[in-house]
């Protein structure tokens, strides 16, 4: 598995169910062209980009490069890097057929070919003993402060997320991926 500094930026859940396989960072979803109307996205992603930086890894198809296009033109140059597949024609496993221009997209492309895309990107890989890695937060974490699995649990939650100008309607796994690039546990304590 390869750790890295950046978040990294997908289309959907299923390239975002691959890179948790291959990646150790937090992989938030546009999804798909909703992000060009998802105000509250956008600024979740501007606000990862500044504290961490983004890397950007869309699908080889004119889809994908609208919403990369969409993404370096909403973020300092200096916080987007961007990581490329090669336009292979296939179709993923789960699709009956092929897509419209016939490539295979981030979820149909193998582990080996999405890590040598991020190795070629520039993105900051990090080693075993990082002090990113220290302060995670973890599902347990968010049941001790009380924001998962128990009574009023989602109230805390959607206040949190107000207060800290995060999109109210993210699932709880979407949550502690962003907590995860924008603040440490401590900090998330404090803001508690």
């Amino acid at each position: 598995m390869i750790s890295v500094k950046e978040a990294v930026i997908v289309e959907g859940r299923y390239d975002k169910i691959k890179l948790s396989e291959i990646i150790d960072t937090p992989v938030i979803e546009t999804g798909g062209f909703r992000i060009f109307k998802d105000k509250e996205k956008q600024n979740l992603i501007r606000r990862i980009a500044e504290e961490r930086g983004i890397l950007v890894l869309t699908d080889s198809d004119s889809a994908g490069f609208v919403i990369r296009n969409f993404l370096k033109g909403s973020v300092p140059e200096n916080k987007i890097k961007h990581a490329y597949i090669p336009q292979l024609m296939g179709k993923e496993k789960r699709k009956s057929e092929a897509s419209k221009e016939g490539l295979l997209g981030v979820e149909g492309v193998s582990a080996d070919v999405i890590a040598d895309a991020v190795r070629k990107s520039g993105a900051t890989i990090l080693g075993e003993n990082n002090e990113l890695r220290k302060s995670e937060i973890t599902k347990s974490d968010l049941y001790e402060l009380g924001l998962t699995g128990r009574e009023n649990s989602a109230l805390i939650r959607e206040g949190l997320l107000k207060k800290l100008g995060l999109p109210t309607y993210l699932s709880t796994n979407a949550m502690l991926s962003a907590l995860n690039c924008l603040y440490s546990l401590n900090e998330l304590k404090e803001l508690l």
